[in-house]
């Protein structure tokens, strides 16, 4: 069946020991895990604890893109759905062409 890894929230204690100082002798002490195992993650990212990373607030989320698709099959404006959305009429125009030359490339 293979070996089970380790979950989310234990990384996160191995890399906040880690950053702390404690050593992979420590911190598989207190994980209750081998050393190796903990070896092994730390190898992998070079022994530098991984950043989470941050959705920038020009992005447009998940939800944004669906009014803009649901906007554009009803036949509303660029600048009304801009408006629905609290965006620019540039940045639904842009997703707009992303979406077009996309479904362009899938068929």
């Amino acid at each position: 069946m293979g070996r089970p890894g380790m979950s989310d929230v234990v990384k996160q204690d191995l890399w906040r020991r880690w950053r702390a100082g404690e050593s992979i002798s420590m911190i598989s002490r207190a994980l209750g895990k081998p050393p190796g195992s903990v070896f092994t993650v730390l190898k992998h990212h070079g022994g530098i604890s991984p950043t989470v990373p941050v959705v920038r607030a020009g992005h447009l989320t998940a939800i944004d893109r669906e009014t803009i698709s649901r906007g554009l099959e009803a036949g509303a404006s660029l600048r009304s759905i801009a408006v629905s959305i609290g965006r620019p009429a540039s940045t639904v125009s842009r997703e707009s062409a992303r979406s077009t030359t996309h479904r362009r490339e899938c068929t």
